[in-house]
């Protein structure tokens, strides 16, 4: 039984009740559509949910329910747009995510145990052919067996495993998962815009006997670039590195390709993650995939570090680097530009979409960069 003294505060007057039970009276709620956009946050969803979601709210409020309206503004085909409206469950934010488009019924693999007895005594006695030269002594040992394929020999060796170096095996089987899982630079349309597609790469160097690390960086439609020297070649650097970039781009950064380099992992991985921004890498061995970024490593090689710029103090030499970078991006001509500089070009031909944000690229660029580049006029000039 609950003691009458428990129950004491019902009878309060409400003047004699503590504040705390008014508190929640003064608090404000949020309206309909910006509790969803909290809600998203809250659920992490991805940038293309959340790019869905805009297109519902503007459905509703803007839009003035129009669909083709809606599908106009944004630059989407209607259908997609009804798709994804008859989708969409208010109080389940899920439902704009992407679905699995993996098969309801997955290919299995149909060799019999017969088959799987007769293909390892064959592995085991020529462990160095491949699974062509095994079919092919197969059907001629047992040619009344017509279902055998390269395909099923092949699946039968990677289940038992049978290999010569077996462990040299499993580290290129696991790299092979891995390039799978990672998005391949070929598989992105590229689109004719800044910051659609920033290429990184890495410049190691040694000075004095001690080794340096240059990561580079390159807007690929405006050919903007960065570039800063570091001491150790780790994730935490390039993550450093990946910060600047995106601060001094004003975050208009749509994608990012790098090499498959070590830098490249582990906290730069985590930093895009956090940043939301798709992560795509070049081919192993194919330098031509990120040909602007090897492109300005060369132009930076032959006009800054080979006319004595090369030095193990780190500080110093990104001061010069920044320098040199002001030159670039004001001064110098390029060609693939119509002769005009990153800068002028970006400005020249930038557009602002509808319901984007207009770009302050130039006040952060001005802050930054400006003083540099009136000390390099006044060099010039013989006033320094």
């Amino acid at each position: 039984m609950t003691h009458p003294n428990s129950l004491k505060w019902l009878f309060l007057t409400k003047k004699k009740l503590p504040k705390v039970f008014f508190r929640d009276n003064q608090r404000k709620l949020l309206a309909r559509h910006d509790r969803w956009r909290r809600t998203a946050e809250l659920l992490k969803l991805s940038k293309g949910a959340k790019s869905r979601l805009e297109w519902i709210i503007f459905y509703q409020t803007k839009g003035e329910r129009n669909a083709r309206l809606t599908a106009r503004h944004f630059g989407i085909a209607p259908k997609t747009f009804y798709q994804w409206h008859n989708r969409f469950n208010e109080s389940d934010l899920k439902t704009l995510e992407e679905r699995s488009r993996a098969p309801v019924s997955k290919r299995v693999r149909e060799y019999t145990p017969l088959q799987y007895v007769r293909v390892i005594k064959l592995r085991k006695k020529h462990i160095r052919w491949g699974k062509m030269k095994l079919l092919k002594l197969y059907r001629d040992d047992f040619p009344q067996d017509t279902t055998i394929t390269s395909w099923k020999v092949q699946c039968i060796i990677e289940v038992s495993g049978i290999y010569y170096h077996p462990q040299k095996q499993a580290k290129i089987n696991r790299k092979r998962v891995l390039s799978v899982k990672r998005k391949k630079i070929t598989d992105l349309a590229k689109k004719p815009r800044h910051g659609f597609l920033v290429c990184l790469d890495t410049i190691v160097r040694y000075v004095a006997g001690q080794k340096r690390y240059i990561l580079t960086a390159i807007d690929q439609y405006s050919k903007i670039t960065f570039g800063r020297m570091y001491t150790t070649h780790s994730s935490a650097n390039a993550r450093d590195f990946l910060h600047r970039l995106h601060y001094l781009l004003d975050g208009k950064i749509e994608n990012i390709q790098t090499d498959n380099g070590s830098e490249f992992k582990l906290h730069f991985d985590t930093a895009l993650t956090k940043l939301n921004i798709p992560h795509y890498h070049s081919r192993v061995r194919t330098p031509k995939d990120n040909a602007v970024n090897e492109r300005f490593n060369r132009t930076l090689e032959e006009e800054f570090l080979a006319m004595g710029n090369l030095m193990a103090d780190t500080a110093l030499f990104n001061q010069r680097l920044t320098e040199w970078l002001v030159e670039y991006n004001f001064k110098r001509p390029h060609q693939s530009l119509g002769y005009l500089p990153p800068i002028n070009f970006h400005f020249k031909y930038h557009k602002v979409l509808p319901m984007y944000p207009s770009s302050t690229l130039s006040c952060k660029i001005i802050t930054i960069m400006l003083p540099l580049f009136a000390r390099w006029v006044g060099q010039k000039r013989g006033d320094f």
